[in-house]
């Protein structure tokens, strides 16, 4: 039994377009159908592959996405399943740029990005909630997700500290209570049996694609520093060094590599790059961005396309008949420099990671890693519901329609099993319908 390479990407470009709610939401939705419904791959393996992607600078959700697509189909497979979960994201982030720029801000958009906001809450704390239930197996892992939620919400530490501390902790606890670190079944043998044999199970071989070769390593990382050094050679040589587009490529190269803990961990970096270095957009821009960011489907770090299409726009605006297209190359020189790095970490490390398989010293760390990142996922979901519920701060009113919104969106996710994009799409009705009724009323 095996999955074609068509019918894969037949997934891969669904899956790029329903991808909404973070790396968290899309997580969740890939274990629900690559795990739980079309058994693709076993839960063990699926952990396995995270837990290494969790450790990787750049967007976890499409590495991992890249890194299933590869186990499945070879370096093609991988590099179609994670062009194709971003490529809608470009496409749709390019558009709404443009739309942004020349019409402004247009009320029944904001009224329609309202209603999403507190979805996006109810999708952060579900995808914590189910993640949790999969991975915190005992009372040790249970307390690191305490203890790293109060570390990052009371002290304001890292992500990258965090990651150490319990990466060295998980080596600590494999070699002295291995039982606390195992990799196990989320929900124990019972529902493995439910789920059924994966086509990847947790015994099947590692395929030959998949075995680590240093001839097939060199030749991988030689074909990926080319395709970065050829693109910024050629920008180099058309616009000279001290212009936008070199400065977008080297500066998001530098953004791929510093981005420990997903794409929430290097936001501060764009924003200070963008806004506050190179000043290719405003503050408030940013802002308008980050919530196109998380109102489409896609990586949340596609924001960098929109900072990358506003760049280049606006210093076109002047002086040229279309600054549109100066604006899709500014948004495909951001991409590409910034998910490069991501293939890179796939295809050259994942048969060294495929071959730690089952390996305990090597596991426990990244088991207690990804109870940690449980209790930073529920930081984010309170974040994002205090500036939601409380657009204004504590001091202003409570945006009581929110909390609303954001309960039904839970209990539709929750109770009633309903999918992420149905919740996206009616939680958007209910902003837009929101609106008119106050409009009726004004």
């Amino acid at each position: 039994m095996s999955v074609s390479l068509r019918e894969a990407v037949k997934f891969w470009t669904k899956l790029g377009f329903i991808s909404f709610g973070g790396p968290a939401g899309q997580i969740a939705v890939l274990h629900q159908e690559l795990v739980e419904k079309r058994r693709w791959i076993s839960e063990r393996r699926f952990l396995h592959a995270l837990n290494y992607c969790m450790l990787l600078p750049g967007p976890e959700a499409q590495q991992l996405v890249t890194y299933i697509g590869w186990l499945m189909h070879r370096s093609w497979g991988g590099i179609l399943a994670g062009t194709l979960f971003v490529l809608p994201s470009l496409v749709i982030l390019i558009a709404l740029s443009w739309i942004y720029l020349s019409f402004g801000q247009v009320p029944w958009i904001a009224a329609i990005f309202f209603g999403i906001k507190p979805a996006v809450v109810a999708i952060v704390i579900h995808a914590a909630v189910r993640i949790g239930k999969r991975t915190l197996h005992n009372q040790a892992l249970k307390w690191i997700a305490v203890i790293s939620f109060l570390a990052i919400f009371i002290l304001n530490l890292s992500f990258p500290i965090i990651v150490i501390i319990t990466a060295a902790i998980g080596y600590w606890g494999g070699k002295r209570y291995p039982e606390y670190f195992q990799q196990t079944s989320s929900h124990g043998n019972a529902d493995t049996k439910h789920y059924g044999e994966a086509i990847i199970d947790d015994h099947t071989p590692t395929p030959a694609h998949a075995q680590f070769s240093m001839s097939r390593t060199l030749r991988h990382s030689a074909i990926a520093f080319s395709c970065w050094l050829i693109p910024i050679s050629i920008l180099l040589a058309i616009f000279g060094w001290k212009t936008l587009y070199p400065q977008l490529a080297w500066f998001f190269t530098k953004a791929a590599l510093l981005t420990f803990g997903g794409a929430y961990a290097v936001l501060p970096y764009v924003y200070q790059g963008a806004v506050d270095h190179f000043h290719w957009l405003s503050a408030n821009q940013m802002i308008d961005g980050l919530a196109l960011g998380e109102t489409t489907p896609g990586p949340l770090i596609m924001v960098v396309a929109f900072v990358g299409y506003l760049a280049g726009h606006i210093q076109h605006l002047l002086g040229s008949s279309n600054p549109f297209w100066f604006g899709v190359l500014g948004a495909c020189v951001a991409t590409w420099f910034t998910f490069l790095p991501s293939f890179f970490f796939i295809l050259v490390g994942g048969p060294l990671i495929e071959s730690t398989h089952g390996k305990l010293g090597f596991t426990a760390p990244l088991s207690a890693i990804t109870a940690a990142v449980v209790g930073v996922i529920a930081n984010l979901g309170l974040f994002f519901a205090y500036h939601v519920f409380l657009p204004r701060g504590f001091g202003g009113p409570i945006s009581w329609i929110s909390i609303v919104i954001c309960l039904f969106a839970g209990l539709a996710l929750m109770k009633f099993q309903k999918g992420v994009m149905t919740v996206i799409a009616g939680s958007a009705l209910a902003g837009l319908l929101s609106y008119l009724v106050a409009m009726l009323i004004a």
